[in-house]
């Protein structure tokens, strides 16, 4: 039987989106659903065409109020100071919010109809697709709209609604169920399809969640669900017996002419052996986060965080240096820029009038790496205990990217490095920040390795919004702090926000809201 679609999804009725061309003509002249090759067409769509990167990178301790650059506008003011955001904008958590459920709602199209027609072998890798790319959607709705996901407080907190069918009321209601409730749900779709996925299915599988990338999304999920076995085991079948071989060649990158922007293009390019899964994206991250502009460049990551928190501060395998990393730091500095930047999200812009030069700033991003499956990894051994297979894994990573590294990781050096901090405050900045996450961390070696592994993560995903989810899980304050216009004195500090601050969860978009969906506390 042909499978007619309707997508009325209300929750995306208030943005207006639509799948694709390939779904443009409904209700009128509806696609069928009827073969592989449009169900596999349709799948393209499955994966959300707005990215969290601006907002949970903007919110996230990566960067300081430059108050003199006057650069900025009502979405980046109201974002980096934990504000519900009504600007206008096409990164604001209303287009995360409409991007997830819009590939949420062709995942689920696409599962009706393989199940309509028959659910035969051959479309079980589609079927995986479709169940791993619903999980992601939902994970990533999850961890931007809810507070951390922790055994002692999932089942009462709010989770988000869980689309398991296509839609097709015009103005349905939903509740929101517990964040454990979701976090169930994703387990069982991501454990339903994770086996079924084929990576011959695909054109060009590093667009698609090919079998590294759903492993690696498997090892963040369990990571974030606190079950340290399955993140092992996840992040082992992404790299396989030869991690190494998989890492990024930043010797290759330091090579390129020195354009930041180029060199991020080669960064999140699809021969990368490290990049598991490519999305593209309405951004203008590659602009506003790692570009050589000092437009949008008030809340910055400048050199006073770089030099004593992040990049350039001293790290297991010594004191900075130029020769220190393989691929150095960007630093852009004018007389209103103050940014330490890394290759990591490519500017580009679709034109849309290219006589009056408009048009939208688009990016290329990498969600998952072998990078991160290794790290992902590494943070479990260590919750685990098992301090040499951590040592290992840290020492795999520091090999590939810090110059100055090969084999110093050592327990001893690691112990050596976080004792000769003291804890992070706003006046006396450091590396190490007051960790108070909801599961059992010792002091002494264990907290010495957490706080190794949390600093080398916050480098490694700069720029990429993946800092704001440590900072929920390990329940860190964050404080903002107004600097001055050469970045190097702290003129004031203004909100914190504490463990399970309400502001952890951003705000449901207003119109969902006006639709009757809960808003979230405040």
């Amino acid at each position: 039987m042909k499978k007619k679609l309707y997508i009325l999804l209300s929750l995306l009725a208030v943005t207006g989106f639509s799948c694709n061309d390939f779904l443009d003509e409904m209700p009128d002249n509806r696609a069928e659903l009827d073969s592989f090759e449009k169900i596999r067409k349709l799948l393209v769509s499955a994966y959300p065409s707005h990215g969290y990167m601006m907002v949970t990178e903007l919110s996230a301790d990566n960067g300081d109020d430059h108050a003199d650059n006057t650069n900025t506008d009502q979405f980046y003011d109201q974002v980096f100071y934990w504000q519900d955001v009504t600007a206008g904008h096409n990164e604001t958590p209303a287009q995360i919010w409409s991007g997830c459920y819009g590939a949420i709602a062709c995942a689920n199209q696409a599962l009706a109809a393989i199940e309509e027609l028959g659910n035969s072998p051959e479309m079980q890798p589609l079927r995986g697709e479709a169940l791993v790319c619903r999980a992601y959607a939902h994970f990533v709705l999850a961890n931007v709209f809810c507070q951390h996901y922790s055994p002692a407080h999932a089942g009462s907190d709010l989770g988000i609604p869980y689309m398991e069918k296509p839609e097709t009321e015009l103005a349905p209601k939903y509740d929101r169920p517990s964040l454990a409730s979701n976090y169930e749900k994703i387990a069982a779709d991501l454990e339903a399809g994770l086996p079924l996925i084929e990576d011959k299915t695909y054109d060009i599988p590093k667009y698609h969640f090919n079998k590294k990338a759903a492993h690696t999304f498997a090892s963040r999920f369990y990571l974030y669900y606190q079950q340290w076995d399955k993140v092992i085991e996840h992040s082992t079948a992404a790299l396989g017996m030869s991690p190494q071989l998989l890492l990024r060649d930043y010797v290759y990158l330091n090579s390129l002419p020195k354009n930041l922007n180029d060199v991020s293009k080669k960064y999140s390019g699809s021969e990368v052996k490290a990049n598991f899964l490519l999305l593209t994206d309405y951004s203008i991250a590659g602009y506003a986060l790692n570009g050589a502009y000092s437009n949008a460049a008030r809340y910055a990551h400048g050199r006073m965080l770089s030099q004593k928190e992040t990049i350039e501060a001293t790290g297991p395998w010594g004191a900075y240096s130029y020769d220190t990393y393989y691929l150095p730091p960007y630093v852009l500095v004018s007389a209103n820029m103050d940014k330490v930047a890394l290759p990591r999200t490519p500017e580009y812009f679709e034109f849309t009038d290219p006589v009056a030069a408009t048009g939208y700033y688009r990016t290329v991003y990498v969600p998952f790496t072998a990078e991160e499956a290794l790290l992902n990894r590494a943070e479990a051994y260590i919750i685990k205990e098992d301090y040499a297979a951590a040592t290992a894994d840290i020492q795999l990573w520091a090999n590939n990217t810090i110059k100055t590294g090969a084999n110093l990781i050592t327990e001893t050096r690691i112990a050596s490095w976080a004792n000769d901090f003291d804890y992070y405050t706003p006046d006396r900045p450091t590396p190490k920040k007051q960790i108070n996450p909801d599961f059992q961390i010792t002091e002494g070696k264990q907290e010495n390795f957490i706080q190794c592994l949390l600093f080398i993560r916050r480098i490694e995903t700069m720029h990429m919004g993946l800092r704001w989810f440590d900072l929920k899980r390990y329940g860190i304050e964050v404080t903002r702090r107004v600097l001055n216009n050469g970045g190097s004195l702290l003129l004031e500090t203004r909100t914190t926000l504490t463990k399970r601050h309400n502001r952890y969860a951003i705000q449901i978009p207003l119109d969902v809201r006006s639709a009757g969906i809960t808003p979230n506390p405040r």
